[in-house]
Parts: C-alpha cells; sequence; structure tokens
C-alpha cells in the first residue's frame, strides 16, 4: 500500500516538474531545475534503498519466528522495530533532500 501511494505521488510530483519545466524560461532557470531534478533523484534513491534494507530487514526477521500464532518473537519485533527506523531514517533524508530541491528551485524564481 505504501509504495503504491508513493508511486502515485512519485508521478504526480513528475507531472508538476514538467509543468514547470515548460514555465521556465532562463538559463539560470533551467539550470537550477536540472539542479532540483537532480536532487530529488537522489531522494528517490535514498527513499528506495532505505525500504529495500528495511524490507530485508522484515524477511529476515520473520525467519526468526517461525510459528504462526499471531505473536512475535522477541528477536522478530526488535528487528522488525529496527527495520521501521531504518524506513523512518531513510524518509527524513529524503524529505530533506526534497526539501533542498525546492530551496534550489525557489532561490532561481527570485
Amino acid at each position: 500500500m505504501q509504495s503504491r501511494v508513493f508511486r502515485v505521488a512519485t508521478a504526480a510530483a513528475a507531472l508538476t516538474a514538467l509543468g514547470g519545466l515548460a514555465a521556465c524560461n532562463s538559463p539560470t532557470e533551467q539550470k537550477a531545475e536540472d539542479r532540483a531534478d537532480a536532487i530529488e533523484n537522489q531522494a528517490d534513491a535514498m527513499r528506495d534503498s532505505a525500504d529495500a534494507q528495511a524490507d530485508q530487514m522484515e524477511d529476515t526477521a520473520d525467519t526468526l519466528d517461525p510459528t504462526l500464532d499471531g505473536v512475535d518473537s522477541t528477536a522478530e519485533q526488535s528487528l522488525e522495530n529496527q527495520a521501521e527506523a531504518v524506513r523512518q531514517q531513510g524518509e527524513a533524508k529524503a524529505d530533506a533532500l526534497e526539501n533542498k530541491a525546492d530551496a534550489v528551485r525557489d532561490a532561481a524564481d527570485k
């Protein structure tokens, strides 16, 4: 579910970015747009990497408790908590990069 929401949000952001590209008139604005796009690509890669790492950790956690009783073992729960922390840290870093991209665009608009 989260990845579907992410894909929809990414597609919406891409369409917005394409609309923004059409509005760029000067070479300075285009250069800033290109830089912002590169930063956003880094943000996407950061988010994808954190999600992949967290998914792998969750898969490993599932092997720590082979009993299908609906109750996680302490080891499984601990690793799942670590996976969630990795996911949240990746999200925070990606958000910071996206904020940086926005700042690059804003600076070019002034």
